[in-house]
């Protein structure tokens, strides 16, 4: 069994000091195979904010698989957001716009799903879908597959693609609020199922009606379990408040005892 943990939304410059102590405490005790990052490490693309960003992700286990968010690409900043939208995240966190992972049972494709076109919106690039492609094809078959991406799925036929490209999870940011289901349930889109993950703000202050929370994911060839914790104020800690488990099937991924 493999353990990913899944962060998102940390937005520095708006983050809280004690709820991100806290979440590196959980994290480093869950001692996680892989962490996955989806985004938004900043709040206004800021050197501080990335500085105190990268003092965070240093500090995590490692390997790390880091893509940024549509935060991370100045707002005010009209010259670097179009000449070079990323050169902050580049420069404090990662020159690597596609990461991954393979650990042989799970192979991790990050994807850079920022515009700096536009304020929030995103889309997925004819060369992400190659680089996912390269990943897992390099994998076999037996790996379970998932991409990372900051901002949620939202075209049908892109969920298709990916989907006969092999990959088994999406994990991804950018709502705020936590989610976790099939693509069958959340798309119309034709092809076998696979799982859909959405994480909530793990430790920032912009919160969406939910209390920050973080994703763990427990894989295994046949069966993955999806827990989502969430931050306790009154106990000032992290602690699980929903979990799913899906199981593997010819079709794809169906929630675990269902038919």
């Amino acid at each position: 069994m493999r353990t990913v943990v899944h962060l998102s939304d940390l937005h520095f410059g708006r983050a809280d000091a004690g709820i991100a102590a806290a979440l590196l405490d959980d994290v480093c005790r869950l001692a996680p195979d892989v962490v996955a990052v989806s985004g938004d490490l900043t709040q206004r693309a800021r050197r501080r904010q990335f500085r105190q960003a990268r003092a965070f992700l240093h500090a995590l286990p490692h390997p790390c698989v880091i893509v940024p968010g549509n935060h991370d690409v100045p707002l005010y900043n009209v010259l670097a957001r179009f000449l070079d939208p990323l050169g902050g995240f580049r420069d404090a966190i990662t020159s690597n716009l596609q990461p991954s992972y393979a650990s042989g049972e799970v192979v991790v494709a990050g994807i850079n799903t920022t515009r700096s076109l536009t304020i929030s919106d995103g889309r997925v690039r004819p060369e992400d879908l190659a680089h996912v492609r390269r990943v897992f094809d390099a994998a076999g078959s037996d790996s379970v597959k998932v991409v990372v991406g900051h901002h949620p799925f939202d075209d049908a036929a892109h969920v298709e693609l990916l989907t006969a490209f092999g990959t088994d999870v999406f994990l991804t940011g950018h709502l705020h609020v936590s989610y976790t289901g099939g693509t069958a349930a959340r798309y119309t889109a034709a092809g076998r199922s696979a799982i859909v993950v959405e994480a909530g703000t793990a430790i920032s202050t912009r919160m969406r009606g939910e209390a920050n929370a973080f994703n763990v994911l427990r894989i295994e060839r046949d069966r993955i379990d999806v827990a989502t914790l969430r931050w306790q104020e009154d106990s000032k800690r992290f602690a699980e408040a929903a979990a799913s488990a899906f199981e593997r099937t010819e079709h794809g991924w169906r929630p675990a005892g269902v038919g």
